[in-house]
């Protein structure tokens, strides 16, 4: 029976070294993980995700068109800036499917997004929900939300997902200029 039992497992050992599968095993505080399928007919292929560094901050332009990022939780109300998320993946392979979920403490005058198709707003008006398909540059994915007259200052939240997963939860204030 332990025979039986060994055999097995070397099988087992064996189809996923052949296969390429990768098995998450990861349980650290300061990884995050999550899994990306791709699909063939034959086979699934898992691919852990492993987050380096997740920042929110701050994206201004200078007067040179050199773009300048500032890592802050205090977004000042300045029509033009920008703020939002860069996330740093460690050797992730492809394309990454994530989402975001912007909640803010009460609805913007209007919302404005370049991807109407993959951009739906709560019937309160208040959360935003994003969906990309990118491919990391540099293992960086990132997004940002330009700031128009009209956004509402107080807390707000952007939760960003991978693959379903949640990998990153970002507060921050709006804040007086």
């Amino acid at each position: 029976m332990l025979i039986k039992i060994l055999n097995t497992q070397l099988l087992l050992f064996s189809l996923s070294c052949s296969l390429g599968l990768i098995i998450p095993v990861l349980d650290q505080s300061n990884m995050a993980l999550a899994e990306t399928i791709a699909k063939s007919s034959e086979f699934t292929i898992i691919q852990q995700i492993v987050v380096d560094k997740k920042e929110f901050g701050v994206k201004i332009i200078n007067s040179n068109g050199k773009v300048n990022f500032f890592p802050t939780n205090k977004v000042p109300l300045k029509q033009g800036d920008a703020y939002g998320w860069r996330i740093k993946l460690d050797n992730y392979q492809g394309q990454v499917k994530w989402r975001e979920v912007l909640t803010l403490p009460k609805p913007p005058e209007t919302w404005i997004t370049q991807d109407n198709k993959n951009f739906s707003i709560s019937k309160d008006g208040k959360t935003a929900i994003s969906h990309r398909t990118t491919t990391p540059v540099n293992g960086i994915i990132e997004n940002f939300w330009t700031i128009y007259i009209g956004d509402p200052m107080g807390q707000h939240q952007i939760q960003v997902y991978i693959d379903e997963r949640l990998i990153a939860t970002f507060e921050f204030e709006i804040v007086p200029f």
